[in-house]
């Protein structure tokens, strides 16, 4: 895939996942990209896959670029950004002075690739354990793999809302309500007694700048998403360690005690692990749960990629002891439905 191609399907990606602003970004910057510049020479120089399942550069570029806005380092460039609607000229005149203006910025900024912590991704999460709870009736410690800012390890303070049932915290402040269809997830409330996360570069919302660097990878044009992210933060009392997911895991999984649910949970991270670490992963997971027993329980709960794009993520969740794999559905990877089809 050519870098051209790359902006152009993630342009699609975008566009059907509600953001017609993205979508127009992408397609400018796939028209006019500057390939006799610092980034352009640097993007050309990426061997690999650039697209949204490698490198993503398309997605490290427009992250850099809302940074800008963000953080208020480029007036002229908000002008052209929502709620702002321009024509495609006008955004590329902008967009192609704040490359050449702020390049040593973008140029650092690229150096990482895209960081998200989506919150909604928390309504499968919070129906997926209320299943693992109702099999496992014991308090839960949680690990997530691939956490980001760890505002998913939080998902109990959240509260979701079904046709018109609430479930979870009345107190929350932070209300799910994805497009749902199916039944209701069981009603049993989940008690999570301990919360912990990897990520191979972690970042902290408490702090302002780390805040900033998961929102500018929120699209502009989808104010709900920046607010959920500020109001998770506001609830976050976990800190998510750095190192390689599977490495940490195979150091947390014969530390869980006798009494306790071990709820493993990872969404969109998995496809992104080396093929070799998601063998080791999930070796290591059904290994531990051969060791499993009815007070000393192992759940996997992920929402992935399995190659059906066009119909979200499946989720799905294996318990142990039995070995029971329960497919409980499909999200949209950015969690806006829920095509909820577990029935037990």
């Amino acid at each position: 895939m050519t870098l051209k191609q790359a902006f152009e399907d993630q342009a699609g990606h975008c566009v059907g996942m509600g953001s017609p602003f993205m979508g127009q970004l992408m397609n400018v910057l796939a028209r006019d990209w500057p390939t006799d510049s610092g980034l352009g020479r640097k993007f050309a120089s990426v061997t690999g896959d650039v697209g949204p399942m490698g490198a993503s550069l398309p997605l490290r570029i427009a992250g850099g670029l809302h940074a800008l806005v963000l953080n208020r380092k480029s007036p002229e460039l908000a002008k052209v950004y929502p709620p702002n609607s321009v024509s495609d000229a006008e955004l590329s005149e902008a967009v192609l002075k704040a490359l050449s203006a702020h390049e040593a910025f973008l140029l650092e900024w690229t150096d990482h690739a895209p960081q998200t912590n989506e919150v909604r991704r928390s309504a499968a999460l919070i129906a997926g354990a209320r299943v693992a709870a109702k099999h496992f009736n014991l308090p839960i410690h949680l690990s997530e793999l691939g956490a980001s800012g760890g505002l998913n390890l939080m998902w109990d303070h959240f509260a979701l809302e079904i046709d018109g049932h609430h479930l979870g915290p009345n107190m929350s402040t932070i209300l799910l309500s994805p497009d749902w269809t199916g039944p209701l997830p069981p009603s049993v409330q989940p008690q999570i007694e301990k919360r912990r996360g990897v990520d191979l570069n972690p970042l902290d919302p408490t702090r302002p700048d780390h805040l900033m660097r998961l929102m500018a990878y929120l699209w502009p044009d989808q104010p709900n998403r920046l607010s959920l992210t500020r109001s998770a933060a506001s609830v976050l009392d976990v800190k998510v360690q750095q190192g390689d997911a599977i490495d940490w895991l195979a150091k947390q999984l014969p530390k869980q005690p006798q009494g306790c649910l071990h709820l493993i949970q990872h969404t969109v991270a998995w496809q992104y692990f080396p093929q070799g670490a998601q063998a080791r992963g999930k070796a290591l997971i059904e290994a531990a749960g051969k060791r499993a027993t009815a007070n000393r329980p192992l759940a996997w709960l992920s929402m992935e990629n399995d190659g059906e794009n066009n119909k979200g993520a499946a989720l799905t969740l294996r318990l142990w002891p039995g070995d029971i794999t329960l497919n409980l559905g499909r999200a949209d990877f950015h969690g806006r439905w829920i095509d909820w089809q577990h029935t037990g």
